[in-house]
């Protein structure tokens, strides 16, 4: 069914929000199914590069690909330029909730490209993109957004925040590591920092890998929501409460992903993650080297018995 959201009113419901991250290969449309059947709230695509989107109509075919169920969505975009984002967001918008703009992705090729985590520092350009994106999509409720990584003076983000912040938009995910730091401890206080310096929604992302860590990140924040990707990548069903996955969730991503037609590499890949917790190294190192679906359906069958 058809389910046009309005984000920011999950936002006042005063339970903590739990979102997908985007993902590269990974918080697809089999997988954001996979998710939502388990309590997550809300699902971004991954990231698209919008000037390469609006190209090529194969690019818009390959990156994007959504059903009637898979609302609340957001398509996360890497741009530099406020009026190809503003386009991206038109053509996706009938079919979303929400845009978001990447200003974290701290790999060598965004950067250079001006994609990504540079933009922390182009709070003006930040701006002009969101003021864009808002004048020029209709609807007053689609959400605007953008997702950051932390600078090391803190007050640096605390100010591009308020820029973005007057500049219209819906709410800042905020990932508690600079642009150099990878597995780093998250740092919570200076989420906290932004959360506090704001009036919009702030949600938080790293290291959110138990149903314990979404109370907890709330409780040390105070933000509005928590953004997981590993953690959910290992676990798919940890936002309903699960400590490690469970049987039902590894044959619920074996029928939607056959239902998707889903690639083998990454129907297994995705199994990988979700069984690690779950199985000894032996067991591993069988599983690892299986090549079709048919394969890992005999085994998973053998090994758990059938769904």
């Amino acid at each position: 069914m058809d389910r046009p959201t309005n984000i920011m009113d999950m936002f006042e419901t005063g339970k903590v929000l739990k979102v997908c991250a985007p993902m590269v290969r990974y918080s697809k449309l089999a997988f954001r199914c996979l998710v939502r059947k388990y309590d997550c709230d809300v699902c971004f695509t991954p990231m698209i590069v919008a000037a390469d989107f609006m190209r090529s109509v194969k690019a818009r075919d390959s990156e994007f690909t959504t059903n009637r169920a898979d609302r609340p969505l957001i398509v996360q975009f890497a741009a530099k330029d406020a009026q190809t984002l503003a386009d991206a967001a038109c053509v996706v918008a009938p079919f979303s909730d929400g845009v978001d703009l990447n200003c974290g992705c701290p790999q060598r090729w965004a950067m250079s490209e001006g994609y990504g985590a540079c933009l922390i520092n182009k709070p003006d350009i930040v701006k002009d993109m969101v003021r864009k994106v808002r004048n020029q999509i209709e609807n007053p409720n689609y959400a605007v957004s953008i997702k950051i990584r932390i600078h090391k003076d803190i007050r640096k983000t605390v100010d591009l925040c308020q820029k973005a912040e007057s500049a219209g938009v819906s709410w800042i995910t905020v990932h508690g590591r600079t642009s150099d730091e990878r597995h780093q401890p998250v740092h919570y206080d200076a989420i906290k920092t932004i959360k506090d310096s704001l009036s919009i929604p702030v949600i938080a992302n790293g290291d959110i890998k138990s149903p314990r860590d979404v109370e907890s990140i709330h409780q040390l924040t105070g933000v509005d929501g928590v953004m997981a990707a590993r953690g959910l990548l290992a676990n798919p069903a940890m936002f309903a409460g699960y400590e490690e996955t469970p049987l039902e969730c590894i044959w619920d991503w074996v029928d939607i992903a056959l239902e998707h037609g889903t690639p083998f590499t990454c129907f297994h890949h995705h199994l990988i993650y979700m069984l690690e917790r779950i199985t000894s190294q032996p067991e591993r190192k069988v599983f690892n080297t299986l090549s079709s679906t048919s394969a890992v359906i005999d085994y998973l069958n053998n090994t758990y018995g059938s769904s």
